[in-house]
């Protein structure tokens, strides 16, 4: 159990550190040709970096034995994870992509034979002594061949994805709605670089996150969602690359999308592809190969500047680019782009080049629609986010489940004993197309709060509330809840207008002289 602080208000006025974490994949790339590894896990790494004493304040919070403020670093604070991330970097600056990898309050050891990792890991925890920075052991892994580092699985052979991570997709059920479409996306696409293909795959289920698309759940999309979950259970060993050998780029385009596919040795290094832009679909089949080589060049640059490469296009006349006088300005433009890289374009013929072919004719949904946010789990790795908060609708069916009206409704709906009333598609109780909200239920207060108090909201009457809710939700009493909560509500009362006639100014009376 791990103790956190709602520091939400403080994070607001907190000036946010711009500190950039390290790509994932550039993390992973420096591990070619370790076969010997370690990993050591930080005991509450946050916890063993100190406040300074002037912000110690900022830090306090209260609770029924007390006031308490934090001298260490809490969780919950907004530049908490690039704060201890710079730290880690400063105190393993000297061996940083040389034989470690810090993420976080996860240290990864990496060694070409057991000689060589025997004395990086004399280095690494004569570091951690001179900096007092403490290990949990029971947390810790060392002198592995294959170790789980990541989410991903990292050993002499290659990456992989984590057989104990992934194996989690086999049990999820079908999406039964928008967000839980997203949410499994999301998922899955965290591991797009290791499945060819990924998004023709995936079409049918991006394909109901498009704007104006009804959500209906058909054999298509079913059928999308079991092979993505074999797929992903199911996904190859992707290859580090090495700097010294010669790259290999395949690329491809179609009126629907451009593929393309990195190879060393005749191995698979990554896989890319994305959708044409509205413009692009206007492109010379000539400009839309040339786009594609492009889009590898770029993607991958991290990968290709400075390094030997050979591009292979379907396109022939794209073999003598670089000789050509007679270019439109916007090939003029990619041709200063492609005089960076040491590279050489030949001619692939199309039917031969069937994997990137396959990645180019698809439609690909763009996956910043997905809502992906990297978090860190609690066993402290880098995980997309997965699990969507609950739906209003789902709430709502689970309190109709146990309330004792909606049970006696649900029972006549189905006997057709009342007309008024009918389940929809999502095993919902609805009166005349509005949901059927159950009268005990603590959703009524959180809904009109909601509505109310929202950050959306203008804290509208009772009469506004109540015409909006009409339309949507249905319960006993449900005009005279509203009326009560709208006239509870304090900033309501302390703004509104008053209807009132002024009271006058006071006069004196007179005091009658006695005679």
């Amino acid at each position: 159990m791990r103790m956190c602080i709602d520091y939400r208000q403080l994070n607001k006025m907190t000036i946010k550190n711009k500190y950039l974490l390290p790509r994932i994949d550039d993390l992973f790339d420096q591990l070619k040709g370790a076969s010997v590894f370690s990993k050591i896990d930080l005991r509450s790494g946050y916890y063993q970096l100190r406040v300074r004493d002037s912000d110690v304040p900022k830090t306090a919070f209260r609770t029924r034995y007390g006031h308490y403020e934090f001298l260490v670093m809490p969780f919950g604070l907004t530049n908490a994870p690039v704060a201890f991330m710079d730290l880690m970097n400063r105190v393993f600056r000297q061996h940083l992509d040389r034989f470690v990898v810090a993420f976080i309050d996860d240290i990864l050891i990496y060694s070409r034979n057991e000689n060589e990792h025997a004395e990086h890991l004399r280095l690494v925890s004569q570091i951690l002594r001179d900096n007092q920075l403490y290990a949990k052991f029971s947390r810790c892994e060392f002198w592995l061949h294959e170790v789980s580092f990541l989410r991903h699985v990292v050993s002499a052979s290659g990456i992989r994805v984590d057989p104990r991570k992934i194996s989690a997709i086999l049990d999820l059920k079908p999406p039964k709605n928008i967000s839980e479409v997203q949410s499994f996306l999301g998922l899955a696409g965290y591991y797009r670089r290791f499945v060819k293909g990924f998004s023709v795959l995936a079409s049918p289920l991006t394909k109901l996150l498009q704007k104006g698309v009804r959500f209906e759940w058909s054999e298509k999309c079913q059928k999308s969602f079991d092979q993505l979950k074999t797929f992903l259970t199911e996904a190859p060993v992707l290859v580090q690359p090495e700097s010294s050998k010669e790259f290999d780029v395949y690329s491809d385009a179609s009126l629907n999308g451009l593929g393309c596919v990195l190879m060393q040795e005749g191995r698979v290094v990554a896989y890319a592809s994305r959708q044409l832009k509205p413009h692009e679909r206007n492109y010379p089949t000539h400009d839309l190969e040339l786009a594609a080589i492009v889009f590898a060049l770029k993607i991958w640059r991290h990968y290709l500047f400075g390094e030997k490469c050979h591009v292979y296009s379907d396109h022939k006349s794209l073999k003598y680019l670089m000789t050509q006088k007679d270019l439109n300005l916007r090939q003029w433009r990619w041709l200063e782009l492609l005089k960076d890289y040491e590279l050489i374009i030949d001619f692939h013929h199309g039917k031969a080049n069937v994997v990137v072919d396959a990645l180019s004719r698809k439609l690909l949904f763009a996956m910043r629609a997905m809502n992906v946010h990297l978090s860190m789990s609690a066993d402290n790795a880098l995980i997309a986010e997965l699990k969507a908060k609950p739906t209003l609708i789902y709430q709502i069916r689970e309190a109709q489940k146990v309330d004792n009206d909606v049970i006696v409704k649900r029972a006549q709906c189905k006997l057709n004993e009342d007309s008024e009333f009918w389940i929809d598609d999502d095993d919902c109780l609805r009166f005349r197309n509005r949901l059927c909200i159950p009268k005990n239920s603590e959703l009524i207060p959180m809904i009109l709060n909601k509505a109310h108090n929202g950050l959306m909201s203008v804290h509208p009457g009772s009469t506004k509330m109540y015409n909006d809710f009409k339309c949507q939700y249905w319960w006993h009493g449900m005009k005279r809840d509203i009326s009560d909560f709208v006239s509870k509500c304090l900033i309501c009362q302390q703004v509104k207008a008053k209807h009132q006639v002024p009271s006058g100014l006071l006069q004196p009376i007179m005091i009658p002289e006695w005679k």
